[in-house]
């Protein structure tokens, strides 16, 4: 493992797990959308395999998702023991990682449960966990550092998308010129989109801390319902909509020409 690119199986597992993420935030985007129009439809990573298992081969999709979460996080602990590929070689950049892999990790065994026929509804979970959290000394102040930090993601997320800092991962002189553009504008718009739905998210933790209402935070599902209820929300929450199936575009081009 080097810093100019990654071993055979790294690569392998990088790239599956870059394909499931994509495909889950393809589907979340078309939720959204349906929720936009009146949908009662929750929208998280949980939701579409729950949906999924409703239709053919879905079952089998359930399984292959499990894979590729378990394939990312992999990859994600990877770099925080080696260290991430075009990325400068600090702690930070291993923390992040280390904290994505657990992310993935969780919804590698959410979507094992999904598989064995447990339901799940994330908003619901998130809610239980932040009125477990609150009920605890300090537990406002670490939900309100929780939201703060998500916030924080979010911003990184929109700075990322509308300043190209995301070709960083790509090698450019290897790119035809179709593909250098079309990954520049997916990027572009799909990163900025998800980073403000993460801003969005942050806000309502910090909102429940500040409160003391925990039923705020709920996670993207709360976050995308929130920006509907507000004035043209429907319009907006399509626009977000678009901007996530984008992303999630993005996230299946970046499968297969990231610089790994």
């Amino acid at each position: 493992m080097n810093k100019n690119g990654g071993g055979t199986v790294e690569v392998f597992v990088a790239r599956i797990g870059l394909t499931a993420r994509g495909i889950v935030y393809v589907l979340m985007g078309f939720l959204a959308y349906l929720l936009a129009g009146g949908s009662r439809t929750e929208v998280d990573q949980g939701s579409v395999l729950d949906k999924a298992l409703l239709h053919p081969g879905g079952r089998l999709l359930v399984g292959l998702m499990a894979i590729g979460f378990a394939c990312y996080a992999l990859w994600r602990f990877f770099e925080t023991g080696f260290g991430a590929t075009d990325e400068k070689d600090g702690m930070e950049y291993r923390l992040i990682s280390f904290v994505r892999g657990l992310i993935y990790s969780s919804l590698a065994f959410m979507a094992i449960s999904i598989f064995n026929g447990s339901r799940q509804h994330q908003s619901s979970q998130q809610r239980g966990y932040a009125i477990d959290v609150m009920s605890r000394p300090g537990g406002r102040v670490i939900i309100g550092l929780l939201g703060l930090i998500i916030v924080g993601v979010g911003f990184i997320g929109i700075n990322e998308g509308m300043k190209y800092k995301f070709m960083r991962y790509f090698q450019r002189e290897k790119l035809s010129p179709i593909a250098n553009t079309g990954i520049r504008s997916l990027g572009r718009i799909g990163i900025t989109a998800r980073g403000f739905v993460f801003a969005i998210t942050g806000a309502l933790l910090i909102v429940a801390a500040w409160s003391h209402n925990a039923t705020k935070a709920t996670g993207l599902d709360g976050a995308l319902k929130t920006l509907r209820d507000q004035p043209f929300g429907g319009l907006l929450l399509r626009v977000v909509a678009i901007g996530l199936i984008i992303f999630g575009i993005y996230g299946l081009a970046e499968a297969r020409y990231r610089h790994i």
